[in-house]
Parts: C-alpha cells; sequence; structure tokens
C-alpha cells in the first residue's frame, strides 16, 4: 500500500474526530463566556427580564378628626388646637401628611430653624417644604430578599430600580456563575444585581384608531376614482416608486399626472383604508410570532414592528417608529390582541431574543391585574443550537420572510421623508397583503377573503372597495364614540 495515501487517509480521520470534539465542548462544556446557562453572552444578560418587584402600597390609617374622637372616647382627653405665644409663622396652606391635620394643630419642632413641624394630633414629625415618608403611596422591594430598591437611572420611558444589597440571594446566585478571573476586570459585563424597569408612560390608553392627518378629498376634480385605483396597483401591489408610477401612467394609459398627486392619492387612500384593516376580525390562531426590521426617514434609521398569525400568517399587528423600545411593542401588541377576550389555550408568542417583547408581556400582565399572562419563547441566534430553537425556528423564519417580503417594496422608494409618509405606506402595504395578495401557501389565494372584493374583476376595481369598506368602518367608529378624526 502507497505509504502517502495511508497517511492522508489518517489525516482526514484525524480531522474528523478533532471537529467532533470541537463541537462536544461547544455544546457540553461551559467556557468563560458562556458562564450563564441561558445566554452565551455576558452582555446579553443586561437585558434579561427579571420577576416582578413586592409593591408595599401606603394609604393613610388614619384621619385627624377620627383620631381627636378616639382620644376623647378612649382617654377622655380633648386634642385643642396650639396655643401660640407668638404670631404663627407655620404656612397656612400646610396640613400634616400623616393625618392630614390643619396647620391649627402644628407647631415647629426645632425652634428657631423651623425646619421640622411636629403634629400635635398623631405626634408625627416631618419637613413641610421636602418629600417625606408620608408622601409616598408605594414602595418597590425585591422579592428575593425584601430590600427596598433604589432608584438608579432615568430612561426616556421608564424608571430603572436595583436591588443593591450584597446579600441577596439573586446576587450570591449570580455571583458564583461568574469567573473568578473576571470579577475585577470585567464584572461589568455581567448582571448581577435584581433589576426592575417601571414605565412612566401609559401605553395602554394610547389610542389606536387615530387616523393620519393632511389628507386630500376624494372629491376629484381633474382625475376619477379609477385613476386612483391605477395609482394604488402600480405603486402597492408592483413596488413601483412615486416617480415610476406617474411615468407607467403616462405611457400606459396617456394620463398625465404628477409624482406629487399620486402622493396624495396614497395618502387619501391609507386613511380611509387604515381603520378596515385594523379593526377586520381575523379569527387567529393560537401562536403569534413577532420581529422588528428597520427602515430609513430623513436617512436616519426608524423601526417597523410586525406581528404575524402564525395558522393564516396575517398581519394582525404593526408600529412605526423611531425607537427600538418597549413603547411600540406594547403597541403593535395591542393591535394584535384587540379582538380576543382571552387568550386561546396552549398560546405561544414567539420572538427573538431582544427584551422588549418580555417586558411588553410583565407590562400586560400589570395592565389586565394578572389575566393576561403568557410567555415569550425567545429564538436566539441563526443556528439550532438549543431544543427551543429547533422547535421554534420555522415561526420565526416566516416573521423574517415577511421583512424581506415587505423590503422588496420598500427598496424602491429609498427611504421615506417622515414618518407620517412611512405609516401611509405601511398602511397600504398591509392591507394589500392582508386582502389582495395572492400567496403561494394558500393556494394562490388571499389570507382573507372578504365577500364584497369577489365581486371585483380587476385591482383597481378592488382598491376601490377597500376604500369603500374603510369609509363604512369610519362611520361606524364615528358612531360608536370612537376617536378617528
Amino acid at each position: 500500500m502507497n505509504i502517502i495515501q495511508y497517511l492522508l487517509d489518517y489525516i482526514q480521520y484525524q480531522q474528523k474526530i478533532i471537529g467532533q470534539l470541537l463541537n462536544f465542548i461547544c455544546r457540553y462544556i461551559p467556557l468563560k463566556q458562556w458562564a450563564f446557562d441561558d445566554s452565551h453572552s455576558p452582555k446579553y444578560q443586561k437585558f434579561k427580564i427579571d420577576q416582578l418587584p413586592k409593591i408595599i402600597s401606603y394609604e393613610q390609617e388614619w384621619d385627624w378628626k377620627d383620631l381627636i374622637g378616639y382620644y376623647e372616647q378612649r382617654y377622655h382627653k380633648t386634642i385643642k388646637p396650639v396655643f401660640r405665644h407668638s404670631e404663627c409663622n407655620v404656612p397656612e396652606d400646610c396640613r400634616c401628611f400623616s393625618c392630614n391635620a390643619p396647620f391649627q394643630y402644628l407647631m415647629w419642632n426645632d425652634g428657631k430653624k423651623q425646619s421640622q413641624l411636629l403634629c400635635k394630633v398623631c405626634q408625627s414629625r416631618f419637613k413641610p417644604t421636602a418629600e417625606s415618608r408620608f408622601t409616598k403611596t408605594h414602595v418597590l422591594k425585591c422579592p428575593h430578599c425584601n430590600h427596598t430598591l433604589d432608584r438608579k437611572k432615568n430612561r426616556k420611558h421608564f424608571v430603572v430600580h436595583k436591588c443593591i444589597n450584597k446579600k441577596c440571594p439573586y446576587y450570591l446566585h449570580n455571583l458564583k456563575k461568574v469567573d473568578k478571573e473576571d470579577l475585577e476586570s470585567n464584572k461589568y459585563k455581567y448582571k448581577l444585581h435584581y433589576i426592575y424597569r417601571e414605565f412612566q408612560i401609559d401605553f395602554f390608553n394610547m389610542d389606536l384608531n387615530t387616523l393620519p392627518k393632511n389628507a386630500s378629498s376624494l372629491k376629484f376634480t381633474k382625475f376619477d376614482q379609477n385613476v386612483m385605483g391605477l395609482c394604488l396597483s402600480y405603486k402597492v401591489n408592483l413596488g413601483l416608486s412615486l416617480r415610476k408610477t406617474a411615468q407607467a401612467l403616462n405611457d400606459i394609459h396617456g394620463i398625465k399626472i404628477s409624482h406629487q398627486q399620486v402622493a396624495n392619492y396614497l395618502k387619501t387612500a391609507a386613511v380611509c383604508i387604515k381603520p378596515f384593516t385594523d379593526n377586520f376580525d381575523y379569527q387567529v390562531g393560537n401562536v403569534f410570532t413577532a420581529d422588528e426590521t428597520y427602515i430609513k426617514i430623513r436617512g436616519v434609521k426608524g423601526y417597523i414592528w410586525f406581528i404575524m398569525d402564525a395558522a393564516k400568517r396575517s398581519i394582525i399587528g404593526y408600529q412605526i417608529s423611531d425607537n427600538r423600545g418597549v413603547g411600540p411593542c406594547i403597541l403593535s401588541m395591542r393591535m394584535a390582541f384587540k379582538h380576543l377576550k382571552e387568550l386561546p389555550e396552549k398560546f405561544k408568542f414567539i420572538a427573538d431574543g431582544y427584551s422588549a417583547y418580555p417586558l411588553a408581556a410583565q407590562q400586560f400582565f400589570i395592565q389586565s391585574n394578572g389575566k393576561i399572562k403568557f410567555d415569550i419563547t425567545q429564538v436566539i441566534g441563526l443556528t439550532n443550537d438549543d431544543e427551543v430553537s429547533k422547535e421554534f425556528r420555522p415561526y420565526k423564519q416566516m416573521i423574517e420572510r415577511l421583512n424581506r417580503t415587505y423590503k422588496m417594496s420598500y427598496r424602491p422608494t429609498n427611504g421615506f421623508d417622515n414618518i407620517d409618509g412611512a405609516n401611509y405606506d405601511l398602511a397600504l402595504w398591509v392591507a394589500y397583503y392582508n386582502f389582495l395578495r395572492p400567496h403561494k401557501h394558500n393556494g394562490y389565494k388571499v389570507l382573507n377573503e372578504v365577500d364584497m372584493l369577489k365581486g371585483a374583476t380587476n385591482m383597481p376595481g378592488k382598491w376601490q372597495l377597500l376604500i369603500f369598506l374603510g369609509q363604512q368602518q369610519i362611520l361606524k367608529m364615528q358612531a360608536e364614540g370612537s376617536n378617528c378624526s
């Protein structure tokens, strides 16, 4: 046997064994950067969502009138207002923070300094101008050690509270996972303390039915509704730009129209169709999948949030924002849950590893007083390195394909001039995707069939019928008292 051929075969065999050993090490032996069991990156731990804190509420137990009556009945002692030897300089609008007694029952407790007041009724001491312990309505405590949380950072939409107790079981448990060599130099990379984010904006009271502004009238002077339908068909269905749409109308149909007039028609159509798209009952299943992608608005990065029903693949929630915070995520979830009185059995919400989704789910739990409770199944990374990724990767790929499909229509625009233009474009595209676009996985049929649209023989006619359905929805919303102005 040739010795060279034997050595080559042996080298290939060794490379195969080395590859298998490396695969085994990467899967089952934790390295330094795998100190945490739920993520491969220590930096990712900063976005981990902890459980809700304990909320201790403070209420006024006694009123000053009740206390005076109690003292008279129990001790036969009448509490009279403070007898003052000199002119009273206690502010008349000042009241006791504890029992709400008026200024007649308040006196200075520190003589000439006059920085602390004493209530004669409840014997409470407090500073009249500064925030005291009596002004607090609630206190947040760590669920692991019952230590009061410290207010650390003020963000745009929320406040970060942190447990700084060095003896907290949660902190000690996480500290054991960190490699000793990283404790001094790279300790900042790890999330060790309990953290809670308290949101200052109520995203659940924001109106979802507010329509875009600055739309033109449907009273046509130079053109008619058929031209408007042609503009929608070329721009939305075929993904042409505004100028290409105007050129196509001139070259094919002999209609001379400016690209600005095309934009005005699209804006008006979006105003009419959006209420119908947002309030349509899509009869969703028990699996939702969500993702966010970016667009350009005046050269600045913006974000689009999509939530899809995995069964029918309809877009049931969408939102455009200038930031990647949890607020737009909550608004898109509210749109997706609009027609659900309760969550379906075995409900699954599948998203990537971004922390906005667990935070939004946590806020839904708080807002509903525990009635809406669901976990986020996070598919992290691009490869199936764990059982969760293997099982739910197909759902994540659905929403990724949706992002690519939208980007194909977005690319000819070269970005948007403002966020309103992005909203108009997205509203029309979602209506086209849900009601007009044939889908291969559905046998080249539309996702949601509407009886009225079946009577139209061409696409401009279907767009005109969608505008009519949107107008009917607006009238219905106005009759019900919704904000649709």
